[in-house]
C-alpha cells in the first residue's frame, strides 16, 4: 500500500524531481509542501471521513469556488486521494493575532466575502452543515462506542436542544464551518482562508460564533465583529448568535471525542476535548446571560 508520501510524489503533475516536506497542523488529513521545477504546492492526502461528515468531493467543489471568489489559492490537481493547491508563502495565524483590530477586521471581511460570493461559483451537489444534526450524530456514536465521557452526554445534549431552539430563525449562507486560527494565512499583504473539509450551507452565525470562540474574542470585540458583518444588529441577533457560538464550541468538543476513537493521526484528542468543553461551558454561560 502506498504511503501518503508515495502518493504525493507520484502525482503526474510534477516537473522535474519533486521535493517534499511535511506541513504540521492537519488533524483530518496529511499535508505536504512539494516543490518542483515550476514552484511550490500544498498536497493534501485524505479520504472521505463519514464519521465527521467529510466528503472530499464537497471539499473540492468548495475549494474551487473559494478560489474563484478570491478567498483561497487555486486548485492545481485532484485525484488519487490527493488535492493539490497553490502554496501561500506567509504566516499561519494564531488566536492571539486576532486580538489586533486590523487583522480581525480582515478576517471578518474574508468570512463575509466567502458567505456572499462563493455561492456564485459553487457547482455540483453541495454539502449541508447543520451543527445540531452533527451534535446528535456525534452523541449517538459516542454512546454506541462507550466513550469515557459518555456520562456527560445527556446534560450536554439537553443544552444543545436549548441552543437549537434559540438559534432560529436561520439565514442560509455557504460557510467554512471550521474557522480555526490555523486555517488563516497572511502573506504580508492579505489573509487567505484554506481547508474546506467541512464547508456547506448553514448559518452565518456558526462561522462567526466559531471564530469568536476559537480566537477568544472579548464581548466588545464580538460586538465589533457583528456590526462589521451585519451593519445594524437586529434586536434578536445577540441571543441567536450566543446560541450558535456555544453550539460551535460544543461541536468542536464532540468532534475531538469522536476523533479519539477514529483518527490515526498523532494528536492529543482527549486533551483537546477537555479544552473545548471548557470553552463550551463559558460560551453556554454567556448564552444564558444574553436576553
Amino acid at each position: 500500500m502506498m504511503t501518503p508520501e508515495d502518493i504525493a510524489l507520484s502525482l503526474p503533475i510534477w516537473r522535474g524531481t519533486p521535493r517534499l516536506s511535511v506541513l504540521s497542523g492537519g488533524i483530518t488529513n496529511v499535508n505536504f509542501r512539494v516543490t518542483d521545477d515550476s514552484g511550490d504546492y500544498v498536497v493534501r492526502i485524505g479520504d472521505d471521513i463519514p464519521v465527521h461528515h467529510i466528503s472530499r468531493a464537497g471539499e473540492l467543489a468548495a475549494s474551487i469556488a473559494a478560489h474563484a471568489a478570491g478567498i483561497s489559492p487555486p486548485v492545481i490537481h485532484h485525484g488519487s486521494r490527493a488535492l493539490v493547491i497553490g502554496f501561500v508563502q506567509g504566516r499561519t495565524m494564531t488566536p492571539a493575532d486576532f486580538q489586533h483590530g486590523a487583522l480581525r477586521h480582515q478576517a471578518v471581511d474574508l468570512i463575509a466575502r466567502a458567505h456572499r460570493m462563493m455561492p456564485e461559483h459553487l457547482r455540483g451537489a453541495a454539502q449541508v452543515f447543520w451543527v445540531f444534526h452533527v451534535l446528535r450524530d456525534y452523541a449517538a456514536r459516542l454512546v454506541a462506542e462507550s466513550h469515557p465521557r459518555v456520562a456527560q452526554l445527556p446534560a450536554l445534549m439537553d443544552q444543545a436542544r436549548d441552543l437549537e431552539r434559540a438559534a432560529r430563525p436561520i439565514d442560509m449562507v455557504f460557510g467554512h464551518n471550521d474557522l480555526l486560527a490555523g486555517n488563516f494565512i497572511h502573506d504580508g499583504a492579505r489573509l487567505w482562508l484554506i481547508d474546506w473539509d467541512y464547508a456547506g450551507w448553514g448559518s452565518p452565525l456558526f462561522d462567526l460564533g466559531g471564530f469568536a470562540a476559537n480566537m477568544g474574542l472579548t464581548p466588545p470585540q464580538e460586538t465589533q465583529m457583528l456590526e462589521q458583518y451585519f451593519g445594524t444588529i437586529p434586536a434578536d441577533l445577540p441571543r441567536r448568535y450566543a446560541a450558535m457560538k456555544a453550539a460551535a464550541a460544543l461541536r468542536e468538543a464532540l468532534w475531538a471525542m469522536v476523533s479519539q476513537h477514529h483518527s490515526t493521526l498523532d494528536f492529543d484528542y482527549a486533551a483537546y476535548a477537555s479544552t473545548c468543553l471548557d470553552t463550551f461551558a463559558a460560551a453556554y454561560s454567556q448564552f444564558q446571560r444574553t436576553p
